[in-house]
């Protein structure tokens, strides 16, 4: 297949790329820590089945506006919004993405540097060693330690961010995707073989209508988008590396797919084990860190399942850190008109400064508050309660109310050639049920409207 693009950007060079890529940029620790632990919060078979609606009726369609606006314009996230809405505000929902991808990324490589400290325990058999709770808080206290893995893991994602579109972020997204998938089916296999799994199935799969509330609903949505990485930039700017032949919506739908199969293998993973040996499934953020390491221990092969487990985590979350940083460097190479390699470099070195004070605010900068939260706190909100949702429901009113219907039509058709059956479906859902749903969202998380 022909690999050239008229508007001489690099570009990927197959379908699978597409799909490993834009699929690799969604599914990271969203699904693996954050979606088992959201689940378990939120009574587990209800979430998961309000969870799925929200993936088809909101999820997919937005995660579509953003990839055709990024095709469409063949430009980074900023720069796309400037070409399709020249002289206009616009251009400032590219820029506040590349701000949140920047955001995102100094505090989630301090999440991603906990996972090669937890393989590197896995390996060195350090959970056998004492109360896992005490030493997850020892770890993330320190200064050393958390900061050589942080900076360690930004080394990796900007090797591959790096090499290029095509030669880097395609190349190993092809490998790491499958690789992913392989892992959690083996700890998928491991976890329905212990004794009293099934428990951990009727928990996932059976719906108990009465834990859903207003609250449930609203997580259910928020971490429909996160899971996603709707909003940020990161889908425009993949987008904008699809060869016009590429069919949209096909691939939109075959990202979805991939994405919450993951997520709903991660529970599979997941809750049997945590049944099956007893422990709680509502154990918050600290499931992975505290209550996974204990598990480990009391099942028989856990050495070895525990280093699989922390492995396959760190390659989720590599996987989403590469799309992140590459929204910022896609910015900064054609924005200044630098090369990729410098725009990597600045990106990557100056994202790493500013997430040493996320990975510091766990211990020498604990003492350091702003409006009330942590330094990691004040970024992670500022990403998830404002930034995220905001940008999703301009991207969705750009799409619905901007662009004009005829423009949309025919990048989703590649100019007729293509039926599509469901463009006044996806036209509905951009336009009103989007917006509606997305401001929902983002009022209640800023506290302007109490709904759960």
């Amino acid at each position: 297949m022909s690999i050239s693009n008229p508007s001489g950007r690099d570009v990927f060079s197959s379908k699978f790329g597409v799909i490993a890529a834009a699929a690799g940029s969604a599914v990271g620790l969203g699904n693996i820590w954050r979606f088992p632990y959201v689940a378990g919060e939120n009574g587990g078979g209800a979430f998961l089945l309000i969870y799925l609606g929200f993936i088809i009726a909101i999820g997919l369609p937005v995660m579509l506006s953003e990839l055709l606006i990024g095709r469409k314009a063949q430009q980074n996230a900023f720069g796309s919004f400037r070409k399709l809405a020249p002289g206009s505000m616009w251009s400032l929902v590219g820029l506040m993405g590349v701000v949140a991808a920047f955001l995102i990324l100094a505090f989630y490589s301090t999440i991603s540097g906990w996972t090669l400290e937890y393989l590197y325990q896995a390996i060195s058999n350090g959970f056998a060693h004492g109360d896992t709770k005490a030493m997850f808080d020892s770890f993330k206290q320190g200064t050393f330690r958390p900061l050589m893995w942080q900076m360690i893991f930004m080394l990796l994602t900007a090797w591959i961010v790096f090499s290029g579109v095509k030669n880097g972020i395609e190349k190993y997204a092809k490998i790491l995707m499958p690789l992913l998938f392989v892992l959690i089916l083996a700890m998928c296999i491991r976890s329905l073989s212990l004794p009293g799994s099934s428990a951990g199935l009727d928990f996932l799969f059976k719906p108990d209508f009465s834990k859903i509330s207003m609250g449930v609903i609203l997580e259910a949505l928020g971490q429909a988008a996160f899971s996603l990485s709707i909003g940020m930039g990161a889908l425009i700017t993949y987008g904008s590396y699809i060869q016009k032949q590429n069919n949209l919506g096909k691939t939109a739908v075959q990202v979805t797919v991939a994405d919450t199969l993951i997520a709903i293998l991660s529970g599979v993973m997941i809750f049997p084990a945590v049944f099956a040996l007893g422990f709680q499934p509502d154990s918050g953020a600290g499931l992975v860190f505290e209550v996974l390491p204990k598990l480990f221990l009391e099942m028989p092969g856990g050495y070895f399942f525990a280093i699989l487990f922390f492995f396959l985590l760190s390659v989720a979350a590599l996987t989403s850190t590469i799309s992140v940083l590459e929204v910022v460097v896609a910015y900064f190479s054609e924005e200044l008109n630098i090369s990729r390699k410098k725009a990597t470099v600045i990106g990557a070195s100056s994202i790493s400064v500013l997430g040493v004070f996320a990975t510091l605010s766990f211990g020498d900068l604990s003492g350091v508050h702003i409006l009330g939260q942590s330094i990691f706190g004040i970024m992670e909100y500022t990403a998830a309660n404002l930034l995220l949702p905001l940008g999703a429901l301009l991207i969705v009113i750009f799409v619905g109310w901007k662009l004009k219907q005829l423009i949309v039509r025919e990048e989703l058709s590649n100019e007729s050639t293509l039926r599509v059956k469901y463009f006044k479906v996806f036209f509905f859902i951009v336009k009103w049920l989007a917006p509606i749903a997305i401001a929902a969202v983002f009022l209640n998380g800023i506290g302007l409207l109490k709904l759960g």
